[in-house]
């Protein structure tokens, strides 16, 4: 079933992001005054990640902005990659708070400190994965309609802060309780090896769109069905694909009969670009035409032999 698309999901995409920096700024605040008058070091680790998040947020939210401006003269495919930068951006900074992170438990963990205002602490942490919740629900939504990158990673963030904040609260129960002090660096601990995590995976997803990664084989073998479907379609050979901030980009060789007219095998094209179309709404296509039986140099050629060397 085809993705329903909104009227506006530029508009949708900076909201979103406009949404995500203002949470982001909210919990950074309220985390860091508690982490402070507590002395947890858990809750610290979730003020920086959050603080990360701030930063995280104005790049997706600056991306968001750049990748919506329509092509010009020096980037006629658009500005869609801006999306999969900003991922790339925040992955670092997610890593780069999971250090600091790990550098702080370390020295809790070799000199444990007893905590003050706990009720405090898990009343603010419990705001905190109230105002999450809501961030995510509305941004799972947006990622599902507009297929945005850059506000999937930010997603991403947010969902391994749910697990980081349910790790905080845990700690200062733990601590509350039984007066185990080394329980609130220790989540502080696992909190950073969860952001790494996270970190990874954002960056990964962001480097395979960098890298122009092919479309999944299902959806590939889906272009090549509608393609062949059409009854004066010889063969074709030579499809490329890749995706940028939602848009798809397809191009191949078709193959027609030789003898047409250049009109009628326009009207081919044209038919078979509006069922592609259709199937992918908001796709770039390429389509080169040329006679059937033509033997020329194919990208689809070099890669099998480059295959079939390194076998």
């Amino acid at each position: 079933m085809a993705t329903v698309r909104p009227r506006d999901p530029d508009r949708l995409k900076r909201l979103a992001a406009g949404l995500s920096v203002a949470v982001a700024v909210l919990l950074t605040i309220l985390k860091l005054v508690v982490a402070v008058v507590s002395g947890s070091a858990a809750l610290l680790s979730s003020a920086v990640d959050s603080l990360a998040d701030i930063a995280a947020s104005a790049v997706t939210w600056l991306s968001v902005r750049i990748a919506q401006q329509p092509p010009d003269r020096r980037h006629r495919f658009g500005h869609g990659k801006a999306e999969s930068l900003s991922a790339l951006a925040q992955a670092a900074i997610v890593a780069g708070s999971a250090l600091f992170v790990l550098v702080e438990a370390a020295a809790r963990l070799l000199d444990p400190e007893p905590l003050a205002h706990r009720g405090l602490a898990v009343l603010v942490m419990l705001v905190a994965i109230a105002v999450t919740l809501l961030l995510l629900a509305f941004q799972t939504w947006v990622v599902r309609v507009t297929g945005s990158e850059a506000i999937a990673a930010d997603a991403l963030h947010y969902r391994s802060d749910l697990s980081s904040n349910l790790a905080v609260i845990g700690s200062l129960v733990l601590v509350d309780r039984l007066g185990l002090l080394w329980v609130d660096p220790l989540a502080a601990v696992a909190i950073a090896g969860w952001l790494l995590r996270g970190a990874f995976r954002i960056g990964r997803t962001a480097v395979h769109t960098l890298m122009d990664h092919e479309l999944p084989a299902p959806q590939r073998e889906r272009i090549l069905a509608i393609v062949r479907a059409h009854p004066e379609v010889v063969s074709l050979h030579d499809l490329r694909t890749r995706e940028a901030a939602g848009t798809t980009f397809i191009e191949f060789h078709v193959e027609l009969d030789g003898e047409m007219t250049l009109r009628a095998a326009h009207r081919i094209t044209e038919a078979v670009e509006e069922k592609l179309r259709a199937a992918f709404p908001d796709a770039e296509i390429i389509i080169h035409q040329e006679p059937a039986g033509l033997e020329d140099a194919r990208l689809d050629h070099r890669i099998q032999a480059r295959a079939g060397r390194s076998a």
